[in-house]
């Protein structure tokens, strides 16, 4: 078929059964009881909690245009996807009901499917403004499911809707969600967590949790613990009821500030803001050999790069330094190992850094696991060493398809390297520093893609670390994602973001201190970091690395996340002044660049 051809709205016997009735004088189609009972049985028809209940081929929502509320639906057709968004609702047999909404482009439908009479729909050709459609149709005598839908045409751009309702008795036989829930009150209050209790309300079949208006988990019963937040924070919560018929208005607001920080997370002795740097320990390339004793007192953190497998799948890594034949000015193991005393007599942290792009490190069996942890405590010896610092990439990790839950893994790198981690820490104890540099790849892509289970096709290794982050929050000294080598991501605001503004670092940065819905899964949150556990990866120079920003873009950064000013077009959900600070690849690279990105640092944090 052309898709230049765009096919003609078909005018279905119903409706045609029901514009003759109409017609008819003193026969209206519903009676004014009937009318009384019914309800909106479909879910977030408003787009207001992003695409909760709806299930897209294309979507997002936008802030603007919307048709009432703050969001709408926005879609794309491309290539043989029309942008469909559906969702299947609970309906009663032999029931009358009104599919409705408003919708803004060129050839955008609305209809639904398996009524268990006659299939449904309404269209417009073009609709420059918001436009409303509407249809009706009755349920078949065994039918208590129909699934509702909006979709485009191809290749004729973005389309929007907003404000769907779906008519009728509800499927639970009230025709109605439940009330909102009284007697919310908080419990257990710790420096990371708030515990929350309400009433029941009947007919619910479950409880939507909020935070700070985003909705972060589900549950079935009356309580919930919310995790995952920042220590001395003030946090305001809400709960809603949910059945069949939909989801209740949101209780009354309650608010609870967490107790103040100093347990988890590693070392406590770092600056409140601290630079973290990689150091070129095991080769030279264009940025030269630094030694340690020559790098300069701003460096809170180096990362010794790299120590490296035998092989992928052995576990055994191996530290071994420059070769003096690529590095003729390397210093020996005497005066190397005297740098790192005299670096943490300084008070600075000294770590391994396990991988880089070279060093694929894939845990496949629990021997792999054991390599791991005994050679790795041998360097850690060796040097004297303030801790680990995990750099895996390339395919180090990846999902097995089935594994969809991040807060209990199954592929066994993933489960084995968390294994290993935790035995590491409880070795060395509360002073170990462990920290992490993966790929936006590994962490934010997991908003939309977590593994294969929900999304097939997509690349297994998408958001892979986020089951050991997860696992390790409570152990983990430092996140410092790399925001740099990246494809665009999206971010809390359903928008993409690329590399080469403050804007990027912002929305990847903000993603960690909200949290957010793993593969689009508004039930299955990520809870937040503490901030004083983020530190934000960039580039040191325009030789390091794609996405290098300048001295002002940084600034830039800084000032929004931590003072909520300057900010550009992306708005954070919170102020966070304990940011950590930054990690850059790398210190060699700065010392090329004559110190650009160290003395921006000093010059904003004092």
């Amino acid at each position: 078929m052309d898709r230049a051809r765009r096919p003609r709205p078909v005018l279905t016997a119903l409706t045609a059964l029901t514009a003759a009735l109409l017609a008819v004088p003193g026969i209206t189609a519903l009676s004014s009881a009937a009318r009384a009972a019914d309800a909106d049985v479909a879910v977030n028809g408003g787009f207001e909690s992003g695409l909760t209940g709806w299930t897209c081929t294309a979507g997002t929502t936008v802030t603007s245009p919307v048709h009432s509320g703050r969001s709408a639906l926005q879609a794309t057709p491309a290539g043989g996807d029309n942008a469909q968004c559906s969702q299947t609702v609970t309906v009663q047999p032999n029931a009358q009901y009104t599919l409705s909404g408003y919708v803004r482009g060129s050839y955008v439908y609305l209809g639904a499917s398996g009524t268990g009479t006659t299939d449904v729909s309404a269209w417009t050709q073009s609709a420059p403004d918001w436009q409303q459609l509407s249809t009706t149709f009755r349920t078949g005598a065994t039918t208590t499911k129909v699934t509702i839908y909006t979709h485009g045409w191809y290749g004729t751009g973005a389309y929007f809707a907003d404000d769907l309702t779906l008519t009728g008795p509800g499927g639970s036989g009230t025709g109605q969600p439940p009330a909102a829930p009284a007697g919310l009150r908080t419990t257990t209050v710790t420096a990371s967590s708030v515990g929350l209790s309400w009433s029941a309300v009947t007919g619910a079949t479950g409880y939507a949790v909020y935070r700070d208006g985003t909705r972060v988990q589900t549950v079935t019963g009356t309580s919930a613990t919310v995790s995952g937040l920042a220590a001395s924070t003030a946090y305001s919560f809400q709960v809603t009821a949910v059945n069949d018929a939909g989801e209740s208005a949101r209780s009354a607001v309650v608010t609870a500030t967490t107790s103040p920080g100093g347990g988890g997370g590693g070392s406590s002795d770092l600056p409140a803001h601290a630079l973290v740097g990689y150091l070129h320990a095991s080769f030279a390339n264009g940025a030269g050999y630094t030694r340690l004793a020559d790098v300069p007192d701003s460096w809170d953190v180096i990362d010794l790069a790299f120590g490296e497998p035998t092989s992928a799948t052995s576990g055994d890594i191996r530290f071994n330094r420059c070769p003096v034949t690529e590095c003729p000015n390397v210093e020996s193991d005497a005066e190397f190992k005297a740098a790192i005393k005299a670096k943490q007599a300084a008070g600075k942290k000294v770590l391994i850094s396990i991988g880089g792009q070279n060093g694929q490190v894939q845990l496949t069996t629990t021997a792999a696991r054991d390599a791991f942890v005994s050679s790795v405590s041998r360097i850690i010896d060796t040097y004297g060493l303030d801790g680990l610092d995990i750099d895996f990439e390339g395919h180090s990790l990846s999902l097995n398809a089935d594994d969809t839950d991040f807060r209990n893994p199954t592929t066994p790198v993933i489960v084995n390297l968390i294994s290993a981690l935790k035995t590491l820490k409880a070795r060395y104890g509360a002073a170990f520093v462990l920290t992490m540099a993966p790929e936006t790849f590994f962490v934010q892509n997991g908003y939309q893609y977590y593994g294969t289970g929900k999304w097939g096709g997509q690349d297994p290794r998408c958001g892979a670390y986020l089951p050991v982050i997860h696992a390790l929050r409570d152990d983990l000294t430092l996140l410092h994602v790399q925001d740099y080598n990246s494809g665009p991501i999206m971010g809390l605001d359903n928008q993409y973001h690329s590399m080469g503004g403050a804007d990027f670092h912002i929305a990847m940065t903000d993603m960690l201190l909200t949290g957010f819905p793993v593969a689009g899964d508004p039930g299955n949150v990520f809870p937040p970091l503490r901030p004083d556990q983020v530190a934000i990866g960039m580039p040191a120079s325009t030789n390091a690395g794609n996405g290098y920003v300048s001295p002002a873009e940084v600034t830039k950064t800084l000032d929004c996340l931590t003072k909520r000013t300057n900010c550009g077009s992306y708005a954070p959900h919170g102020t966070w002044p304990a940011l950590r600070g930054l990690m850059t690849w790398s210190v060699n690279w700065d010392r090329y660049a004559n110190g650009e990105f160290q003395q921006n640092f000093d010059r904003y944090f004092g």
